[in-house]
């Protein structure tokens, strides 16, 4: 699922435009993502935490190479299910394997996803 099959979807349960859907979308993330950076967590009931861990410098092994290499201390965003989403996910262990297809075709409200609206580079989403 992409932001913009989120966009369409809200837009559609709540009958309103894509354009002002998509602006209420977009201002919903910039304002997870900046409290994010400014707090360090953000905490969402029933979906999950994401929260702002560092990483410290380490020594790694380049794969291709075999040379060991020096990796920079970083800051990550790491992301803990909430319980809800949890037991969600947990309710595919107990479903009959579907074929790809099907899955695809079931609705958003069938199917959680694992892409909560994030674009790729080059992507207006």
């Amino acid at each position: 699922m992409t932001k913009k099959d989120i966009v369409k979807s809200i837009a559609e349960q709540l009958d309103l435009p894509q354009l002002r859907t998509r602006e209420l979308v977009q201002r919903t993330f910039d304002a997870l993502i900046e409290s994010l950076v400014r707090e360090g967590r953000v905490e969402l009931r029933n979906f999950g935490v994401f929260q702002i861990k560092r990483r410290e410098a380490r020594m790694a092994r380049n794969p291709r190479t075999g040379e060991q290499v020096q990796v920079l201390a970083k800051s990550v965003v790491i992301f803990k299910p909430g319980k809800e989403m949890e037991a969600r996910v947990r309710e595919l262990d107990r479903r009959p394997a579907a074929a790809p297809e099907a899955r695809s075709a079931a609705s958003p409200s069938d199917a959680p996803s694992t892409d909560q609206g994030t674009t790729r580079p080059g992507s207006s989403g």
